[in-house]
């Protein structure tokens, strides 16, 4: 494969998680090879084959989704974006780094379910990738099978306190899990909630004929994700082992995050868009309308936002990633219709993470450099792909985005470039669009014309969690 020809981005403000610079921009062989300022004596003497204007425009890293869900099983169906479409659309939205989840299938070797997603991800990513292993079967051997992926570069390890006989792992299991992670390195990322306690509430619900999507809110109490995150905390606290609790959605679950925090433990969390942006006035929506945000977690009371802008600020949450896992709304998020337990869990989003938090700029709750941080450099820090990944700096992978802050554009299922039938944000205004996105110095989206192909994203064995020390 011919190296990207080398390029200079001239005029822009370069914004990072921890500087804006009015510098220009140098990469060479597919990497930042050096930044200068505005016409000084360095900056003028670089000399590139092709020259970006970025005039009026920032220049930022490529976002890094630290939790999508390609292709994935979940309720009889898979999620509507393959690999090709799913990271084809996170181009479109300036993230240039995914990290999916490989899942193990109960009785089967967790080699065999990384297996399986490298063969679906093989030569058909926009953009580069890695994986995260889903633990869905804690034995000796997968146990053991957990030093060997840490080794190759598998650096963390999901497990659900959720979906009893499908992925649900018990405390013993969770336990011996953390204990391995605390002895290899390894990250693990928890979804928290009671899925014990959740079961019996749907099975209630359902008896009462309370069949409607608002219902999963409902019955998927924020005090059962408290709980759930709490109990997390613990079992890691007694294992030794960093814990990452992912789509953190309730006031009282950020509050055992900063608890735990205040004590000075390896405690991290993430919340997505969705979140700070929808609430259960979407999951009310009428016609089975609601079904487009069935998602687990699921959406909350709007009280709730306040809570997770503040956590972002605070540094009690430390990332915005997406879930990405999209569910057409005919023919799949249908199939729940008369029972919102069978609904899909999942939403599209990946392509609108990078802009939605822009707006989160424009609108006072974050600074332009937290917007990096918590999209770019934090989420390629916790997964161990930084400085490759996460920044502008030399030396780092020339995945840079040019970003127009001031254009405005509608969100809409229209013009959206996921292989999803609907919005989550149908209608929304907001200020801020990804122009052109370089992946390795590579153009994959020129001035908003896809020239990216399937096959460029390369896939990225990653170290360790870097905030561990």
């Amino acid at each position: 494969m011919p190296s990207p020809e080398s390029t200079v981005i001239r005029n822009g403000l370069v914004v990072t998680a921890s500087d804006e610079l009015h510098a220009d921009v140098l990469i060479e062989g597919g990497r930042i090879a050096a930044l200068a300022a505005h016409h000084s004596a360095a900056a003028e003497s670089f000399s590139a084959d092709r020259t970006l204007d970025a005039t009026d425009r920032y220049v930022i890293p490529g976002g890094v989704d630290g939790h999508t869900h390609m292709d994935f099983p979940f309720g009889g169906t898979f999620s509507s974006d393959d690999f090709e479409s799913g990271t084809r659309a996170a181009a479109w939205g300036g993230t240039t780094t995914i990290v999916d989840f490989a899942v193990q299938t109960k009785g089967h070797a967790l080699r065999e379910g990384l297996d399986l997603w490298h063969a679906k991800a093989d030569g058909q990513c926009a953009v580069d990738y890695g994986f995260h292993m889903i633990l869905s079967d804690v034995t000796d051997s997968t146990l053991k099978e957990m030093d060997l992926l840490v080794e190759e570069g598998i650096t963390s390890f999901k497990m659900f306190m959720a979906y009893p006989g499908v992925f649900y792992s018990d405390d013993g299991q969770i336990l011996r899990a953390m204990q391995r992670t605390a002895a290899n390195g390894g990250l693990t990322m928890m979804h928290a909630e009671n899925g014990i306690a959740i079961d019996v509430l749907v099975e209630q619900a359902l008896q009462r004929g309370e069949t409607d999507p608002r219902h999963h809110g409902e019955v998927r109490k924020a005090l059962l994700e408290s709980e759930a995150t709490h109990r997390a905390i613990q079992l890691a606290r007694v294992a030794g082992s960093p814990l990452y609790v992912v789509h953190v959605s309730a006031q009282q679950a950020v509050e055992q995050l900063a608890i735990a925090r205040g004590m000075d433990l390896p405690v991290f969390g993430e919340t997505c868009p969705q979140y700070l942006y929808l609430s259960t006035d979407n999951l009310a929506e009428p016609d089975f309308g609601g079904a487009k945000y069935v998602c687990s977690t699921p959406l909350r009371p709007q009280e709730h936002q306040a809570a997770l802008w503040r956590g972002l600020r605070t540094g009690d949450l430390q990332v915005v990633s997406t879930d990405h896992c999209p569910f057409c709304f005919s023919g799949q998020k249908e199939l729940g219709r008369g029972d919102f337990s069978k609904i899909p869990n999942g939403m599209p989003g990946v392509e609108h993470r990078m802009d939605l938090l822009h707006q989160a700029v424009l609108d006072g709750h974050v600074s332009r450099r937290r917007w990096i941080e918590i999209a770019c450099a934090t989420p390629a820090r916790m997964f161990g792909l930084y400085p490759k990944k996460g920044t502008l700096a030399p030396g780092a992978d020339a995945d840079v985005v040019i970003y127009d802050p001031h254009a405005e554009q509608t969100l809409s299922a229209e013009t959206h470039h996921m292989n999803v039938d609907y919005s989550a944000y149908e209608g929304k205004r907001i200020t801020g669009r990804v122009e052109t996105v370089l992946s390795r110095g590579e153009t994959v989206i020129d001035r908003r014309t896809y020239t990216g192909r399937a096959g460029h994203g390369q896939y990225v064995p990653r170290g360790i969690c870097q905030l561990l020390n």
